[in-house]
C-alpha cells in the first residue's frame, strides 16, 4: 500500500462532512491521503507533533479545516516547512467570517493558502493539493488536465440543454398566441377627410349680414307712430 502524501486535519468531528470534499478530490486524482482530528486549542501538543513529523512520514502537503477561531492552519504552518492549505468552516454564529479571518490573516513569514468557506473551499483544497504534487508527478498532472477538460465539457452540455429548453418554451409560446399578435401589421397611411359637395357649396356662399332693427327714439313733446296728437 502506498504511503499517504497529503495530510488532512480538522478541529472537530463535526467538520468531517466539509473536509470529505477535499478527500473526494484526492481520490479522483488517485492521491493517497490520511485524515485526523486535532484541535489547536484543545490538543496543542498533538498538533505540534503531527506537524513536525509530517515530512518524515512522507507527507508533501497539509490541509487544515477549522471553524470559529480557526488557528489550526496557522499553528501547523508555524511548525513545518510543508505547504499548508487552510479551509475556514462556517460553523459559528458569525457564519464563518471569524474562521475566514483567522485563517487568512497570517503574519508575514508564516503563509497559509486560504480557500473559500465551507465545502467549496474544501473541494478546492483537494484540487490545489493535487496541483502542488503534480509539479513533480506527470501522472497527477495529466489527470488534472483531464479533469479540467471534463469540467469544461460538462458546462457546455448544460448550456446546450438550457438553450434547447428555452427554444422549446419560446416555440410553444408563439404557437399559443393568436396569429394577429404574432404577425405585425403594416402601418396604414392616414386617410384624408372627405369634403362633401354640400360643405363646398356652403363655403362658397357669401356670409349673411346681420339685420339691423330700427330703434325709435322718443322725442319730447312729439308723438309716437300710430298715435294722434292730443287736441
Amino acid at each position: 500500500m502506498a504511503k499517504p502524501v497529503v495530510g488532512i486535519l480538522m478541529g472537530s468531528d463535526s467538520d468531517l462532512p466539509v473536509m470529505q470534499e477535499a478527500a473526494a478530490m484526492l481520490q479522483e486524482f488517485g492521491i493517497e491521503y490520511e485524515m485526523s482530528i486535532a484541535s489547536a486549542h484543545r490538543t496543542p501538543k498533538k498538533v505540534m507533533e503531527y506537524s513536525q513529523t509530517a515530512e518524515k512520514r512522507g507527507i508533501k502537503v497539509l490541509i487544515a479545516g477549522a471553524g470559529w477561531a480557526a488557528h489550526l492552519a496557522g499553528v501547523i504552518a508555524s511548525h513545518t516547512t510543508l505547504p499548508v492549505i487552510g479551509v475556514p468552516i462556517d460553523s459559528s454564529p458569525l457564519k464563518g467570517l471569524d474562521a475566514l479571518l483567522a485563517t487568512a490573516q497570517m503574519p508575514g513569514g508564516v503563509p497559509v493558502a486560504t480557500m473559500s468557506l465551507g465545502k467549496s473551499g474544501a473541494k478546492n483544497a483537494g484540487i490545489f493539493a493535487a496541483q502542488i504534487i503534480a509539479t513533480s508527478d506527470v501522472k497527477i498532472a495529466n489527470r488534472i488536465k483531464v479533469f479540467k477538460v471534463e469540467m469544461e465539457r460538462e458546462v457546455e452540455e448544460k448550456a446546450k440543454r438550457l438553450f434547447a429548453i428555452s427554444t422549446v418554451k419560446s416555440t410553444l409560446k408563439e404557437a399559443k398566441e393568436p396569429k394577429e399578435l404574432r404577425e405585425p401589421k403594416e402601418p396604414r397611411e392616414p386617410k384624408e377627410p372627405k369634403v362633401t359637395a354640400e360643405l363646398d357649396a356652403a363655403a362658397a356662399l357669401p356670409a349673411k349680414k346681420k339685420s339691423r332693427r330700427r330703434r325709435w327714439k322718443k322725442k319730447t313733446g312729439g308723438t309716437t307712430p300710430g298715435q294722434e296728437p292730443a287736441s
